[in-house]
């Protein structure tokens, strides 16, 4: 825990001015993906990611099974864990969001399959859950960690999704009913209450978005009011009151504890509140907490939650290589919690941490074939780490499959009087600004290039403000706060042009704010040049010192031993090394690679008795790591002997 007087000084330093304008984020439904990066990922969920899960939901595990007993009334008992039926529901998420993006009838029947017998489960008085439905009934309600809520936080997402996709609203009147249900049990029925494993508290105003009834969107910020009120008796339990956020007050807390998954989707279901409640107090401490996360306790893939303990995080600037968690749900909820603090101040650097978080430390879950996943991801390895098919505790491979076919939630946002591009994934929407429908068409090659080219194309000539993000990479800082610089500073040459004329736009919050009156067949182009950059960490990580990292656009690179004879750890990089860059289409589902000449070590036992060579080293983006089977890897590489590895022959 860290001192009190740390914590006044950050509530005292962390302001966030609410968005002047309403903020909505385009939604997945309403767009067209075309990205040459993006489009063949969601083509392999589609199929091997689905299809991986539903396998694993419904024929080699009970998770379908348990609803079916219910429905069957077999008298058989529960089998799986407790919070299984929210794999259920983030698995049928995904569903929708793919259904979207590639229309699949045997796979949408499915999902109505699963949406029937999941509605038919539930109880008269809106209740859900198969724990209790198939165990000890009478104790429903009794214990906070039991995952209740957090499952019916699951459902509603799934259900406001599929209804989005498909117009199908039979599993949104089951999530109505269920959250019917929990409100008149606790926030109108004046029960003390909180949520052990947050979630319901974003999935409400999801609900409330798509009911406009307030209800829900009350019921959000009843949850978020519960905490620090001392309601759960803690006594011996291993479980601390930081563990789960407990510890103060929402609108009060400043610093970053606990479970990582459980912190991102309670501080973006508060960033949602203070967004549609005009709430200063929790987008106050939404800022201080950020900055806690940011400043001191990420990781430079954008992953968060360095500790396996407690799947989160220990004390500030602790970001081990070798032993990282980096639990891919902890990266999803970065990308989750830094959209909606974005939607909640307009500042585009919220979007620098999501895109970090989403290119690397959340992609890096997903195998390029779709069917491997990481639950942990390190940012080094002996070869002793490999993707897994499944696991017991199965909240990753769904959560990336969600993630990855939403891709799409993330790339526009608009008011009434303007249009921001925040994610550069091309593809085609129509957007409405006030009481012009605009269409337009996003052409880029991002993350391999740059360069980027947009068609705006309004049904009237009318004035709107455009907003195209300048990634903090190419304003020469990788990150917000001092956590990682790049070792070298360069001077930025991005350049905008409004139909072959180049033009200076304003900078306003990180994006270059283009104002015109727009007419049809008009193009705003960019260039950010991409070249190699080195990456410091502060003094405080102490396993970086004397270490660069590689990063070229939004992507991490690393060394896997699979390109280098086997190895990823006896070398150095020396200082003033250049860098080569080389598109390469057959490797890893196409790539960029970094090529550098580094100093290979070689024999000794001390760093004096080592001997060094010349040898040519390349890297890959870290997302693409052990696609190639368990090998070495190293994100953070050295430039100095610090320490001498026995090799076991």
């Amino acid at each position: 825990m860290k001192n009190l007087l740390t914590s006044l000084a950050f509530l005292a330093l962390s302001q966030t001015t609410l968005a002047q304008e309403t903020l909505q984020s385009v939604s997945f439904s309403s767009l067209t993906i075309t990205d040459a990066f993006w489009k063949p990922r969601l083509q392999t969920i589609a199929t091997k990611t689905l299809d991986a899960c539903v396998i694993q939901t419904e024929v080699k595990t009970p998770r379908i099974r348990n609803f079916e007993k219910i429905v069957n009334n077999t008298g058989e008992r529960h089998e799986g864990i407790y919070y299984d039926d929210s794999d259920v529901y983030k698995a049928l998420e995904a569903i929708a969001y793919s259904l979207k993006n590639f229309p699949d009838k045997e796979l949408e029947a499915t999902a109505d399959r699963w949406i029937d017998v999941v509605s038919k489960a539930q109880l008269p008085d809106g209740y859900l859950n198969t724990w209790y439905q198939l165990g000890d009934f009478s104790k429903r309600w009794t214990d906070i960690e039991k995952h209740e809520d957090y499952n019916a936080g699951h459902l509603i997402e799934a259900a406001v999704a599929y209804y989005q996709a498909t117009g199908k609203d039979k599993l949104l009147q089951t999530a109505i009913r269920n959250a019917n249900h929990i409100d008149s049990t606790f926030r109108l029925g004046n029960k003390p209450w909180f949520s052990g494993h947050q979630e319901i508290e974003l999935a409400l105003v999801k609900l409330y978005d798509v009911t406009k009834n307030d209800r829900y969107l009350k019921l959000s910020e009843w949850y978020l009011q519960q905490r620090g009120k001392g309601y759960y008796e803690y006594g011996s339990n291993w479980i601390t009151p930081d563990y789960w956020q407990d510890v103060k007050p929402v609108h009060e807390q400043t610093e970053i504890t606990g479970h990582a998954v459980r912190a991102m989707y309670q501080y973006t279901g508060a960033a949602d509140v203070a967004t549609v409640m005009n709430l200063q107090q929790y987008a106050d401490a939404m800022q201080a907490v950020w900055e806690d996360v940011v400043f001191r306790n990420l990781y430079i893939t954008g992953g968060i939650g360095s500790s396996g303990r407690n799947e989160g995080f220990s004390i500030d600037y602790d970001l081990p290589n070798l032993s990282a968690y980096g639990e891919t749900c902890a990266s999803v909820g970065m990308v989750l919690w830094n959209q909606r603090m974005n939607r909640l101040s307009g500042d585009s650097k919220f979007i620098d941490v999501l895109e970090r978080s989403l290119y690397n430390g959340a992609l890096s879950g997903l195998s390029l074939s779709g069917d491997r996943f990481f639950y942990g991801n390190p940012l080094a390895s002996f070869g002793t780490h490999f993707r897994r098919e499944w696991f017991g505790t199965a909240c990753c491979p769904a959560n990336i499959a969600r993630l990855t076919a939403s891709v799409g939630d993330y790339v526009y946002t608009t008011s009434s009087t303007g249009l921001w591009i925040n994610l550069f994934i091309a593809s085609k929407t129509s957007v409405q600004l006030g009481k012009q429908a605009v269409s337009i068409e996003l052409e880029t090659n991002y993350p391999w290039e740059g360069k980027g080219r947009l068609s705006v194309n309004p049904d009237k000539k009318g004035t709107f403000d455009l907003h195209v993000r300048v990634p903090g990479w190419a304003k020469d800082k990788p990150v917000p706060g001092d956590l990682y610089k790049f070792k070298q500073a360069e001077t930025p040459t991005n350049t905008f042009w409004v139909n072959g004329k180049e033009i200076s736009p304003e900078i306003i919050n990180g994006y270059a704010v283009i104002r015109r009156a727009w007419k049809k067949g008009d193009v705003v182009e960019w260039d950010f040049p991409m070249v190699v950059r080195e990456i410091k960490a502060h003094d405080g990580v102490k396993q970086n010192i004397d270490r660069i990292a590689l990063q070229r656009g939004p992507l991490v690179y690393c060394v896997e031993g699979a390109d280098n004879d086997g190895k990823a750890w006896d070398f150095i990089v020396p200082e003033k090394t250049s860098y080569k860059t080389e598109w390469m289409p057959a490797l890893l589902g196409g790539v960029v690679t970094i090529s550098f000449e580094a100093q290979a070590l070689r024999g000794g036992v001390s760093p004096a008795e080592v001997v060094h060579y010349p040898k040519t080293i390349r890297a890959i983006p870290y997302y693409a790591w052990n696609n190639r089977g368990a090998n070495e890897m190293q994100v953070w590489l050295p430039q100095k002997v610090k320490e001498i590895r026995v090799n076991p022959e």
